[in-house]
């Protein structure tokens, strides 16, 4: 099942892991509305301005609150003040790495249920990283703006839905 949700059986990930493959296809218009009342924050983390401006637009015109961080060492500083529904995380990044700041973000209680999205080349080595960090979902780089708000989305409606049957966001992963 391309895209989607695959347990152990029939994709090699852990139930609840997604992995995201697609390909940006020229310039073109992705999103022709805003969605009123921002009510989920997502905390973007990228070293390259660029991609951070992109996400950050992106997930603006879809409805979504966004705050920004450089790096892994800068979101470990603002996580508690800024709360986020959801973290996205590059991988390569300097003083403190996807895989770091993943792994620091599921010891703390405060954020160990906080969903996250690594955003990166998606390398076999990085996805089993990512699954040994306990990330949440994986978009390959270069995406397309809609999988990537398609993705931020199924990880809000996952936590919403576990918070409202009473279990952590980050369990339940088989």
């Amino acid at each position: 099942m391309r895209n989607g949700l695959r347990g152990w059986g029939g994709g090699g990930r852990p139930e609840g892991v997604e992995v995201g493959k697609t390909r940006t296809r020229g310039l073109r218009r992705t999103y022709s509305r805003v969605v009123p009342g921002a009510s989920r924050r997502v905390l973007v983390v990228d070293d390259n301005k660029v991609i951070r401006q992109l996400i950050k637009v992106n997930l603006e015109l879809e409805g979504f609150e966004v705050v920004t961080a450089n790096d892994g060492a800068e979101c470990l500083d603002v996580v508690h003040h800024v709360c986020p529904d959801v973290i996205t995380l590059d991988v390569v990044m300097p003083r403190l790495d996807g895989f770091g700041t993943a792994a620091r973000l599921r010891a703390d209680p405060r954020t160990r249920d906080v969903p996250l999205a690594m955003v990166s080349a998606c390398t076999q080595h990085e996805v089993e990283a990512g699954i040994t960090a306990r990330v949440d979902a994986f978009l390959t780089k270069p995406f397309e703006p809609a999988e990537l708000v398609r993705v931020v989305r199924r990880l809000v409606e996952r936590r919403d839905r576990r918070e409202r049957e009473g279990a952590p966001a980050g369990s339940g992963r088989g």
